[in-house]
């Protein structure tokens, strides 16, 4: 087992390795390309992310919000997304993401109401 920062992945070729990238909501889009460039042969990896948590001053450049796009149609490459329901916390804390959800979805109809005039 071995646990290197993204920052020390530069130049590196991963084989017969299982990887796993965390809190990959905070990564730059070069960041993510770089990561997933060091894939090697017999290799796997998996990354993980939550996008209701970016902490970058620009939520557009998350490599994870990126990526999704870029690589929806990619052989080989899944995405798997989980809601509250998949929640092992304590049971509050599955309200509490609900009722940020709700609140972010009462906010996007409010802008795309004051748009349409």
């Amino acid at each position: 087992i071995e646990i290197a920062p993204l920052a020390f992945m530069r130049g590196r070729t991963l084989n017969d390795a299982f990887i796993i990238l965390d809190e990959a909501q905070n990564t730059a889009s070069e960041q993510m390309k770089m990561f997933l460039t060091r894939l090697g042969f017999s290799s796997k990896t998996v990354i993980t992310g939550d996008i209701t948590q970016i902490d970058l001053a620009d939520k557009k450049t998350s490599g994870l919000v990126e990526v999704r796009g870029i690589l929806k149609d990619v052989k080989g490459i899944k995405f798997v997304y989980f809601t509250e329901k998949d929640v092992v916390r304590h049971p509050l804390v599955q309200k509490i993401i609900r009722a940020y959800e709700a609140r972010r979805v009462e906010l996007e109809e409010s802008r795309n109401a004051e748009r349409k005039g």
